[in-house]
């Protein structure tokens, strides 16, 4: 191996703030803020266990203009619809649902615009897999 990847990194550009955007990824992963970081800080990321990247919310004074060239696949634990409903609790919006029947995602969008999306967790893989190959 030559490299790790140690960031993943969200350009933040006013009106919204970089430690209240890590807030809000940090509800949606379970995870707490770096405790060294603060509101007002320029740059403020997640605290992840050791040797895992953590995303990382940088201040930038440019405004998002297009669509992102990369995103965030999330596996929910619970059942990916239950998941969208808690997402939506948390303030996103749903850009586009491509959910139909039991397979697909939700593309959302996080409160600065950032798009990512929600698949069908892991039992609900395996089912639709079992499904598959009985027919």
């Amino acid at each position: 191996m030559t490299a790790l990847v140690r960031h993943i990194t969200f350009d933040t550009a006013p009106p919204h703030e970089p430690y209240d955007l890590c807030e809000f990824w940090g509800r949606l992963l379970g995870l707490p803020v770096h405790p060294g970081d603060a509101p007002g800080d320029d740059e403020v990321a997640l605290d992840v266990p050791e040797g895992q990247p953590t995303l990382l919310f940088v201040r930038v004074p440019e405004a998002k203009t297009m669509k992102n060239r990369i995103h965030l696949d999330l596996e929910p634990v619970q059942r990916r619809d239950e998941e969208v409903a808690r997402v939506l609790e948390l303030g996103a919006t749903i850009v586009d649902d491509r959910r139909n029947g039991g397979r697909g995602w939700v593309v959302f969008a996080d409160p600065a615009g950032n798009e990512f999306c929600v698949e069908v967790s892991a039992a609900e893989r395996a089912v639709l897999v079992a499904g598959d190959l009985q027919n």
